[in-house]
């Protein structure tokens, strides 16, 4: 089993996206599939309750911010959608039950600094614990400077940049009726899946 942990201490920086779209992901590959929301808002939780039964199942992982327990056994993959501000034993529990830490970043001045201390704290826990760390720029074209910028930020905390999630309504409008990308028409949201491609192959090894 594989687990993923999509975790940034700033907060609206995408976090509940990018979980559920990685739990719609592996769901629509035919995996079994968990996902988890320790965020106290639930968001993630929310989202799974609108998911229609007609569409690839994922199990709900009965996991909360106080009680950060490992995935059920007979789940392939796992994902963790965090809340903002994780610290102290709880960012270490989420750590130590995952095998990746997703972080996803908007590429203004103000979030990259304000993400400097936890990427840190990260690579520090890396040599207790192995895990791959990754980041998705959020809300981005990464033609633009803001994201060259993005990049050369993380290549200094030799973080690697996985993949960037451009602004569209899309991910709201899917999420208000419990769809991921992946449950849509390929046709529709062609734009957005080749935007994902090197973030599932980041996944996938």
């Amino acid at each position: 089993m594989s687990v993923v942990a999509v975790a940034n201490i700033k907060g609206g920086v995408g976090k509940s996206t990018i979980a559920t779209n990685i739990a719609g992901y592996f769901a629509t590959q035919g995996h079994r599939v968990a996902l988890g929301d320790i965020d106290r808002q639930q968001s993630s939780q929310l989202w799974l309750g609108l998911r229609p039964t007609n569409i690839s199942r994922i199990e709900s992982w009965r996991i909360n911010f106080d009680n950060i327990i490992p995935a059920p056994q007979d789940i392939e993959h796992a994902v963790i959608d965090t809340p903002a501000g994780l610290h102290g034993w709880r960012l270490k529990e989420v750590l130590n039950i995952s095998d990746k830490i997703l972080v996803p970043i908007q590429p203004s001045i103000f979030d990259i600094f304000a993400s400097r201390e936890f990427l840190n704290e990260l690579n520090a826990y890396k040599k207790i614990k192995k895990f791959s760390i990754g980041i998705v720029g959020m809300r981005v074209d990464e033609r633009t400077i803001a994201a060259g910028k993005l990049k050369e930020f993380m290549d200094a905390l030799e973080i690697p940049i996985v993949g960037f999630i451009r602004d569209t309504q899309y991910y709201i409008q899917m999420a208000a009726h419990g769809f991921s990308l992946f449950d849509m028409s390929p046709k529709r949201v062609a734009r957005d899946l080749e935007q994902w491609q090197p973030i599932v192959n980041w996944l996938e090894h």
